[in-house]
């Protein structure tokens, strides 16, 4: 058995992201005919058991289309109407295609502000449940109309991997106009190798991420390669391939050497510590010393005050900061705080004995516990 197999055999449960490039042609018009392809992928998956969540981009495609537009705008406010109209034209399009096999398509729009309530969170990820009990299948954007970070930074990457910790999927697959991660920079009539497999997303792989957005999409490799380090992270497998290879969603699941696999972590992350360590943007950084870094890393211990060298950034108890090496300036672990940064300002080097004398009140000994804080 290979190692496609192995971890693939295990798999199911499915987030597909389908870049924009895979969704629309040449001029950035919706490609009608491409949708009802990956739709008869989707339902194949279905019918072979797997539940399948979509994250789909082409929303400004779509409505550029309806629109006549003959080129894609360039103005934030223009795009935004864009994917205003063009939201319901997609979703109408999956909708047609699903249809004809029983299925339904489900839209949920959602925004970083989304994840981050945990309430929210909650919510959302109950529905998604739900919808996969019956005959839809759920595809979810970026809410592009109120969203300025999607359309300027994500192309529906990160969604995709938070959309993976929020259901705890075994597999995130990110369809792009690309053959997978190359080794050198792709050009135009000139093969390119591609890794079949990334144990780990290393400094290395890193500067794998070559500059070539095309002029529709807006994430990049660079984007998919956090998509990846996120999901990874957590315990779930990722693939990157080309949405445009005939069957590629059935190829993937027969465990065939298509794309680039990222293999997991071998533990997977609870729910709750998905939140805190991938889901939560940090509202602060606190720096740690060497004996609080191999107290946290090594013996799984909660972070104390004494343990604290300074901190950067404002935040409440309840928010989730950034833990970082002071000597390597490196992220090393989040945590959700018991204490306020004014409070840790004035504790920060002292003994967990001294808190009350500095504070006149000690309702924690840690700063962060244990149970809130998650190694990266």
């Amino acid at each position: 058995m290979n190692i496609r197999e192995e971890i693939l055999s295990n798999v199911s449960k499915i987030v597909i992201k389908i870049g924009t490039r895979v969704l629309t042609n040449e001029d950035g018009f919706l490609d009608k005919n491409q949708i009802m392809e990956l739709s008869k992928q989707v339902i194949k998956l279905r019918s072979r058991g797997f539940s399948v969540v979509l994250v789909s981009s082409g929303s400004i495609g779509a409505g550029i289309s309806a629109l006549g537009c003959k080129k894609r705008p360039t103005i934030l406010p223009e795009l935004q109407a864009a994917a205003a109209i063009g939201q319901g034209k997609l979703i109408e399009a999956y909708n047609e295609c699903f249809k004809k096999h029983g299925y339904h398509a489900a839209q949920l729009l959602l925004t970083r502000q989304d994840f981050e309530d945990r309430q929210r969170y909650l919510n959302a990820c109950n529905t998604l449940h739900s919808l996969l009990r019956f005959k839809a299948i759920p595809i979810i954007n970026e809410n592009d109309t109120i969203s300025v970070e999607e359309i300027t930074f994500g192309d529906n990457d990160i969604l995709s991997a938070l959309v993976t910790n929020l259901l705890r999927a075994d597999l995130l697959v990110l369809l792009s106009s690309v053959d997978g991660l190359h080794t050198t920079p792709p050009v135009s009539g000139r093969s390119c190798s591609v890794l079949s497999v990334v144990d780990s997303i290393s400094d290395d792989i890193k500067k794998l991420a070559f500059k070539l957005k095309t002029k529709e999409g807006t994430g990049g490799m660079e984007s998919k390669l956090e998509a990846a380090s996120i999901a990874t992270g957590s315990g779930e497998a990722v693939i990157i391939a080309n949405g445009r290879q005939p069957d590629v969603l059935s190829k993937i699941m027969n465990y065939e050497n298509v794309g680039t696999l990222f293999v997991p972590n071998k533990k997977k992350v609870a729910s709750r510590k998905r939140w805190i360590g991938f889901i939560v943007r940090p509202k602060g950084r606190i720096y740690i010393d060497e004996g609080a870094l191999s107290a946290l890393q090594k013996r799984g211990k909660s972070l104390l005050p004494s343990g604290v060298v300074k901190i950067d950034g404002k935040f409440n108890k309840g928010d989730v900061v950034s833990i970082v090496d002071v000597n390597e300036d490196k992220e090393i672990a989040r945590g959700l705080m018991n204490y306020s940064d004014d409070e840790v300002r004035k504790i920060k080097g002292l003994r967990t004995s001294s808190i009350k004398k500095m504070l006149g009140y000690k309702p924690y000994d840690e700063i962060i516990h244990r149970d809130n804080i998650v190694l990266l």
